[in-house]
C-alpha cells in the first residue's frame, strides 16, 4: 500500500507558480491541496481551481489555516517572503522559497539537498543559481575555485515583472549561493535579457580561476554533474567545457520542459524543477521520519 502523500500550498499563482503546479501534479509523494494568491480572478486561481485544488485570495492567511499542508512553495517575491517566512515557521510548516529573499539555507538538489531535508526554511538562489551553481562545485571539488563569474542570458518575453523587479536581488543571491554552495572563494554574476526574436533558450556561461588544474578531472567531474543535473531537467545541454591554464570555462542551454511555460523559458523551468525535486526530498523524508 502506498504511503499517503505529503500535503503542500502553493503561494503565487504566476507562471512559476502554475508550472510548479503542473509538475506536482504527477509526483507520487506530495499532493498539492492549495493554490492561494491576491488577485480573487486572477488566471492562475482559476487554472487550479479547473485542477481541482482548492484556491484562496487571501494569500499566506489561507496558508496557515490549513491543517492539511506541511510544505509550502513560495512563488511570490523576496520582501512578501520576508514578511512570510517567521509566520510560516510559527505555523510549524516547511517553506520552499523560489524568491531571492536568501533567509534559509541555499539549497541546490544535484549538490547540498541531502544536508537540509530538515530545514524549516530553504532558500531556492535564483534561476542563475540553480543552473551554474552545480558546476561551480563540480570544477572547485576537483580543481579549488579561487573566483568564479556566472553569465546568465534569458529571453526578454520570459521575464516577467517579478524577475524585473527582484533583478538586484538575482545578482546578489546568486553571486552568494556561487559561494556558499559552489564553493567559489569570491564570484560575481550577471544577468542579460535578451529581446531577441523569435526568444533565445537560457544560456549561461561560467568562468572559474582554480588553484588545481586539470582538464581530464574537471571535465569528468562536470560530465558527472550534468548527469545529475539532466535527472531532474532534462533539457540542459552541456555546450562547451574548456580549460586553459587556470582558467576554465562551461556553457550550459537549458531547454525548458514546456509544462505550462514555453520552451525556451528554460530560466523559470530549471527554477520549478529545482523546487519540485527539493519538494519531494522533503515529503519522502518526512514520510520515512514517520514510518
Amino acid at each position: 500500500m502506498a504511503a499517503p502523500k505529503v500535503g503542500a500550498a502553493i503561494i503565487g499563482p504566476g507562471n512559476i507558480g502554475t508550472d510548479l503546479l503542473t509538475k506536482l501534479m504527477r509526483s507520487d509523494v506530495v499532493e498539492v491541496r492549495l493554490m492561494s494568491g491576491i488577485v480573487p480572478d486572477s488566471p492562475g486561481l482559476q487554472r487550479a481551481e479547473g485542477l481541482g485544488i482548492d484556491t484562496s485570495s487571501d494569500g499566506i492567511e489561507t496558508v496557515l489555516e490549513r491543517d492539511d499542508v506541511e510544505i509550502v512553495f513560495d512563488a511570490t517575491a523576496a520582501q512578501a517572503h520576508i514578511a512570510a517566512a517567521p509566520r510560516l515557521q510559527e505555523a510549524g510548516k516547511r517553506a520552499i522559497d523560489l524568491t531571492p529573499a536568501a533567509i534559509g539555507p541555499y539549497v541546490v538538489p544535484a549538490v547540498n539537498l541531502e544536508a537540509h531535508l530538515d530545514a524549516d526554511n530553504v532558500n531556492m538562489v535564483s534561476c542563475g543559481g540553480q543552473a551554474t551553481i552545480p558546476f561551480v562545485h563540480a570544477i572547485d571539488r576537483v580543481a579549488d575555485v579561487a573566483y568564479a563569474e556566472i553569465v546568465a542570458t534569458i529571453s526578454s518575453a520570459s521575464a516577467g515583472p517579478g524577475t524585473r523587479q527582484n533583478i538586484d536581488h538575482f545578482t546578489e543571491t546568486t553571486a552568494a549561493g556561487i559561494e556558499a554552495v559552489g564553493g567559489a572563494d569570491e564570484a560575481k554574476a550577471i544577468i542579460i535579457l535578451n529581446p531577441a526574436d523569435p526568444p533565445i533558450m537560457m544560456r549561461d556561461t561560467i568562468f572559474a580561476r582554480v588553484r588545481e588544474p586539470d582538464a581530464a578531472a574537471i571535465e569528468a567531474s562536470v560530465h558527472t554533474m550534468l548527469a545529475e543535473i539532466v535527472a531532474y531537467v532534462p533539457g540542459t545541454r552541456l555546450v562547451l567545457c574548456e580549460t586553459d591554464g587556470d582558467k576554465v570555462t562551461v556553457m550550459v542551454e537549458i531547454e525548458g520542459a514546456g509544462d505550462f511555460l514555453p520552451a525556451y523559458a528554460g530560466n523559470l523551468d530549471i527554477m520549478t524543477a529545482a523546487a519540485a525535486r527539493v519538494g519531494e526530498g522533503m515529503a519522502h523524508h518526512l514520510a520515512g521520519a514517520r514510518a
